[in-house]
């Protein structure tokens, strides 16, 4: 199968939605005389005929129906949004009763360089070469004065010295 030229490409295009438009049009007409319709046989039009006082008692009885409309269009509203609202909270219930389900989670080798790199992107270079960042630590020997041990038979013998100080008093 060929390959189409973009100029063949965009004359199609072109044409399906000058096609789509002219649906469209057509569709807004219909529904325009659709409205017109149901209008005409369902609202007659007003009677204008009378003096002034059957004018403002028309007119009245006109917003009493229009704000008894609103009402029920506000009730309706109101039982949508508790409606909406309670499946909201219904949908939260299922999710924490069924739980999210994690997925099973897969071995990756990766060195902590290339992670780095995935996770900043390929402009940031870091290296993560942890023991050039670790601190060099020398032992260091202490030494021990040898005369402060000194012989331990002495020390024993300077122990028991003392303890016949105690005895004697």
């Amino acid at each position: 199968m060929k390959k189409m030229t973009s100029s063949r490409r965009h004359h199609l295009k072109s044409l399906i939605l000058q096609i789509a438009m002219n649906w469209i049009e057509q569709e807004k007409k219909e529904t325009e005389t659709a409205k017109q319709a149901y209008m005409a046989e369902h609202c007659s039009p007003p009677d204008m005929s009378g003096d002034q006082a059957a004018l403002m008692e028309l007119c009245k009885k006109l917003h009493a129906a229009i704000d008894k409309i609103d009402d029920e269009r506000y009730d309706a509203e109101a039982k949508v949004q508790k409606a909406d609202k309670e499946i909201e909270d219904l949908k939260i219930k299922v999710v924490d009763l069924i739980g999210v389900k994690k997925p099973a989670l897969k071995k990756v080798r990766m060195s902590a360089d290339t992670m780095l790199q995935a996770l900043l992107g390929s402009k940031h270079k870091v290296t993560m070469d942890l023991r050039a960042n670790l601190k060099q630590v020398k032992k260091e020997v202490k030494e021990e004065p040898t005369e402060a041990v000194g012989d331990w038979r002495k020390n024993i013998e300077d122990k028991a010295d003392r303890k016949k100080m105690f005895e004697a008093s």
